[in-house]
């Protein structure tokens, strides 16, 4: 009976180690699917946006409302500088990471909420992960959702090579997303035209990359990055999202030329 219900993959997998690197490899011979490859994921940063206030966000909410019904939204917030206050009193009282982490996943939650309330007028739902399987339902009827973009590992977090700060946090969360269902993009708004060779706000000189893969990123061995290292770490083993694009949402129209496909901003690939 074994034998007629199991493919050889399953019977090896039944009866064999899952540390097995040969058997391991045999796991990825048949192709993903790809389960949302309308949608496009939509990270709102934290300190970088949201954290701005009325002048940033208002402007940003018409635009992601005029593309209603022209683009599926999957749209995942920042945590900024609440969540850098929490982690701060969390690391001053001796809290582990895992605990940061969920501290940091409520400040999330929090921006989550308020952009959910500003664009409520359009039926656009909240949802956390444990509603994720109804995703697809939420863009066929609203055509978007809001989610707070920390991963929901809380104590699970592991620890940073470093210190004690969550690694994996929103930017991460998103990405994450957009490679587990195959979306046809993953578009991070912040409040700078993309990736610089140094902080812009910092240094006059740094310049401008329009497009750079994982490989020459890290060769380049920048100080500040844009997007969270760990990110960069998950691209290369990505499957579905092999590339993600860096936008200046203060500009209006720049999330509708990103929607569109247009090589605003930055773009960062894997290969």
């Amino acid at each position: 009976m074994q034998n007629e219900l199991l493919t050889a993959l399953g019977q090896s997998l039944v009866t064999g180690s899952l540390t097995d690197e040969a058997l391991l490899a045999r796991t990825s011979e048949h192709p993903l699917v790809q389960i949302l490859p309308d949608a496009n994921v939509v990270k709102v940063g934290g300190q970088s946006f949201i954290d701005r206030g009325r002048a940033a966000v208002f402007p940003l909410i018409d635009e992601i409302s005029a593309n209603l019904g022209r683009h599926k939204m999957i749209i995942g917030t920042g945590a900024g500088t609440r969540a850098r206050h929490a982690y701060s009193v969390g690391i001053d009282l001796g809290m582990p990471t895992g605990v940061l982490s969920v501290l940091g996943t409520f400040v999330s939650m929090q921006n989550a909420r308020m952009l959910h309330y500003l664009l409520a007028k359009h039926g656009i739902p909240f949802i956390e992960p444990v509603q994720f399987p109804q995703l697809p339902l939420y863009l066929a009827e609203r055509g978007a959702a809001i989610f707070f973009g920390m991963p929901p590992y809380t104590f699970w977090q592991k620890n940073p090579a470093i210190g004690r700060i969550p690694p994996h946090r929103t930017d991460t969360g998103c990405f994450l997303i957009s490679e587990v269902f195959g979306t046809r993009s993953m578009i991070y708004v912040k409040d700078e035209d993309g990736l610089y060779t140094a902080d812009p706000k910092k240094d006059r000189h740094a310049r401008f990359i329009p497009r750079i893969s994982v490989s020459e990123l890290k060769a380049m061995d920048l100080d500040d990055v844009v997007v969270e290292r760990a990110v960069l770490d998950i691209m290369p083993n990505a499957e579905n999202r092999r590339s993600i694009q860096i936008i200046n949402g203060l500009v209006p129209g720049n999330l509708t030329r990103a929607l569109e496909g247009e090589p605003v901003g930055t773009i960062i690939t894997a290969d």
